[in-house]
């Protein structure tokens, strides 16, 4: 993986096509985009026929420049990138795995950090963190299995 569309690739795979799920407190989607989300990029479209190029558009202005994804190895700039547009704490669980000052601000320490180590490291710390996180959630036992078969991918995604 050497892009940001061989990343949005793998990432289409993880979240598939449409979805309403009423236990989701997302609520519909479309490519994993929510309708909020479409909404605010300015779709006003049925969310069933969300272009693929918007949602990659959305990927790549919410959820891959802004944790800076492009600058990290591949493999781990995949795992931020999967996180932030599945939900959660990307930006703290990536300055955890590095071992630095989880403010939640991706600068020049946190990226310095994540490059003195090793990538696989950073991937392993980077994932158990966001499963704590997942697992702590309420709606844990409807969508964990899910999440727990998304991470296992990315994991061996980021091994290859």
């Amino acid at each position: 993986m050497n892009s940001f569309d061989d990343a949005f690739t793998a990432l289409i795979g993880n979240e598939g096509g449409y979805s309403f799920n009423p236990a989701d407190p997302g609520g519909e989607t479309m490519f994993g985009v929510t309708a909020r989300v479409a909404r605010a990029w300015g779709y006003q479209g049925d969310m069933k026929e969300l272009p693929i190029d918007t949602a990659k558009a959305i990927a790549k202005k919410f959820y891959w420049d802004p944790y800076q994804c492009d600058q990290l190895d591949p493999r781990i700039g995949f795992q931020v990138f999967d996180a932030a547009y599945n939900g959660g704490r990307p930006a703290q669980w990536l300055q955890q795995a590095a071992g630095v000052a989880a403010d939640g601000v991706i600068g020049a320490i946190t990226m310095a950090a994540v490059r003195a180590c090793d990538p696989m490291k950073i991937i392993m710390r980077f994932d158990a963190y966001r499963l704590q996180y997942l697992g702590s959630l309420p709606t844990w036992p409807t969508f964990g299995h899910g999440w727990a078969n998304r991470i296992a991918n990315n994991l061996i995604r980021g091994a290859s």
